[in-house]
């Protein structure tokens, strides 16, 4: 890019003094601007070149070559100069904008294991996964990936799944658990039995599924690459005929007049308008986006965006905060700020997120000489004295299997009930909350006449359907990994139209099959993993999905200025070329005519760029 930049600086220094300076040879005011051509124009001549060798004769390189030739050729140097400086700057505006919205983010790579410690003639052995065979037992450490599919033999822990279903808080997992490759052990050490491959585990699958999701999107292609197809064949044509046959059938009609009208003809051609215009249209929107925290990855993508039809969410991270909080106290007998604490001590040894949730809730010190002993309970919660009272803190089945009368609630999320000296004391709600900006995103998509909105989610089906709810989405599928996701999405691709789109929004490692299947992939990029930054087409950095809706009406003003260019550009360009092949327009006007339709052209994409982020 730096290259390419200055080489047009120096190109247009160069230009400006053949321009303006008039030597006392004319001859070196020709050689500095063939100089500056060459400098800035040299890399289409090879290009243009190149490709007739590859058969592909008529593209843009091909006509800006010919063109620029010919107006070499009849003496317009200037002319010549001015269109190559105006054809590479406008390809350097569409290069820096897609470089620019391209950052070097890690690969999905990542939740990919390194090793397995399998268990061998009674000794570990730390080997490659994919030399672990099925039945196997091999060993997972705290802190240490799962690498592969099995069942829990020996040991108790907790996995933090949220790379495979997006739920943040841990799961509890015991002897005789099934436990999936690319979750991460957190707690106690833990012995597996093997029940796939390698090649045919979760996290393969999940690698699998985001290379085979990238070759079904189909990538539209460049309008000025499929109109040039078109385009510049019957413009070289016409100027070829234009030459040679008037001269031959017209009495007293010379070869030279001709010539010259053929190569005014050529130069009147040279679609500068559009060749500078719609990348900057492009450009313009892209980094109209970008003002908006948005970060849009090419151009297609923002094409595409603005036939979405339907739009389809993640839950956790992306709808969600993604982070669980401690949401009510509901006391029974003692008050609230005596609850949390009874649960805050008896939670204070665990390093459980539940925990770290409750001692921010409680944002005081905890004198530690007040906890008796604690014990936990797996599967149940904790039993503990604090202070002389003998506190239970944990699920129903806690309260059932210690005979507590307590009032079961009907509140999403994870309920603590609390006990203490055997009577209920009542529950606390720890929830992931809702952002605060998403049911306004619902909103604006329905008002953008979005109405098909799907939220995905791994999470369990009552906290899918209550969030859904409290947002107004009427469709939503819950307790889904991967894959599943992936058959969703391919199902409500088949509902759209023939030009309608579909976006996913997500944030996790296990929504990058998705993001990477779906027409347009949408990531939260602000928190959201790695993994989904690659994947997506486009990421929002600020994390509001209520730039989504910003994004669609962006992506629609853009595409209705390309459209009123390429119109107008046309509509003027095809006057221009008749009156040129009459011959009454002089080669000045046909190029004040092309330049100004370019200016006009350019400020009117430069509209574009004006976004206000509200």
């Amino acid at each position: 890019m730096k290259t390419k930049a200055l080489r047009i600086v120096i190109a247009l220094v160069l230009f400006v003094i053949a321009l303006t300076v008039n030597f006392s040879n004319e001859l070196i005011n020709d050689v500095i601007f063939i100089v500056s051509y060459l400098i800035v124009g040299l890399e289409i001549l090879k290009e243009a070149i190149e490709n007739i060798f590859k058969g592909e004769i008529f593209d843009e390189n091909f006509l800006m070559s010919v063109a620029t030739i010919g107006a070499f050729a009849i003496g317009e140097f200037p002319e010549a100069v001015a269109v190559m400086l105006f054809y590479q700057v406008g390809e350097f505006f569409q290069d820096y904008a897609v470089d620019k919205s391209r950052k070097s983010i890690s690969s999905l790579m990542d939740i990919r294991p390194d090793f397995a410690n399998v268990i061998r003639d009674g000794k570990i052995e730390k080997v490659n996964p994919n030399e672990v065979n099925i039945g196997d037992t091999i060993v997972i450490k705290p802190g240490e990936k799962v690498p592969l599919d099995g069942k829990i033999v020996e040991g108790k822990t907790s996995l933090d799944t949220k790379a495979l279903t997006g739920e943040t808080l841990p799961r509890d997992a015991k002897e005789g658990d099934e436990v999936l490759s690319g979750c991460i052990n957190i707690e106690g050490l833990i012995k597996v039995e093997v029940t796939k491959a390698f090649g045919e585990s979760t996290v393969s699958k999940i690698l699998d599924l985001v290379e085979n999701a990238s070759n079904k999107k189909s990538k539209s292609e460049n309008f000025i690459t499929k109109f040039s197809k078109y385009y510049t064949p019957t413009v070289v044509i016409i100027a070829l005929l234009l030459a040679i046959i008037p001269p031959l059938i017209i009495e007293g009609a010379t070869f030279s007049d001709w010539i010259y009208r053929a190569l005014s003809f050529l130069v009147v051609s040279c679609p500068c308008a559009l060749v500078i215009s719609i990348p900057l249209s492009f450009f313009g929107g892209i980094g109209g986006a970008s003002k908006i925290g948005v970060l849009i990855k090419g151009s297609n993508y923002l094409e595409a965006l603005a036939d979405t039809e339907i739009v389809v969410f993640d839950k956790t991270g992306t709808l969600t905060k993604g982070v669980f909080e401690v949401q009510k106290v509901s006391p029974v007998g003692i008050s609230k700020d005596e609850l949390l604490k009874i649960a805050v001590y008896a939670e204070n040894y665990s390093n459980h997120p539940i925990s770290k949730s409750l001692k921010e809730a409680y944002n005081n010190a905890i004198d530690e000489s007040k906890i008796i002993k604690t014990q936990e309970l797996p599967g149940l919660g904790i039993m503990a004295q604090i202070d002389k009272k003998d506190a239970l803190v944990g699920n129903e089945k806690l309260m059932k299997e210690k005979h507590i009368d307590f009032t079961k609630t009907n509140d999403i999320g994870t309920i603590l009930y609390i006990a203490i000296d055997g009577v209920y004391a009542g529950y606390i709600l720890i929830a992931d909350k809702i952002k605060d900006d998403s049911a306004t995103a619902i909103q604006s998509l329905k008002k953008n006449k979005i109405n098909q909105i799907v939220m995905l989610t791994g999470d369990r089906k009552e906290v899918g359907e209550a969030v859904a709810k409290q947002l107004g989405i009427n469709k939503v599928y819950a307790e889904l990994l991967p894959d599943g996701k992936v058959e969703k999405v391919e199902e409500l691709m088949k509902t759209k139209s023939e030009k309608g789109k579909l976006a996913f929004v997500g944030d996790g490692i296990n929504d990058a099959p998705v993001l990477a299947l779906a027409d347009i992939g949408i990531a939260m990029g602000g928190l959201g993993s790695d993994a989904a930054i690659e994947a997506a087409d486009i990421v929002i950095m600020t994390d509001e999905t209520s730039k989504i809706s910003k994004a669609i009406n962006l992506s629609k003003r853009t595409m209705r200025i390309v459209k009123e260019n390429i119109i107008f550009a046309i509509g003027v360009k095809i006057l221009v070329l008749i009156l040129s092949a009459f011959g009454i327009s002089t080669l000045w006007q046909a190029v004040f005519a092309d330049v100004g339709v370019s200016v006009i052209a350019v400020l009117n994409a430069l509209r574009v760029l004006r976004v206000k982020n509200k």
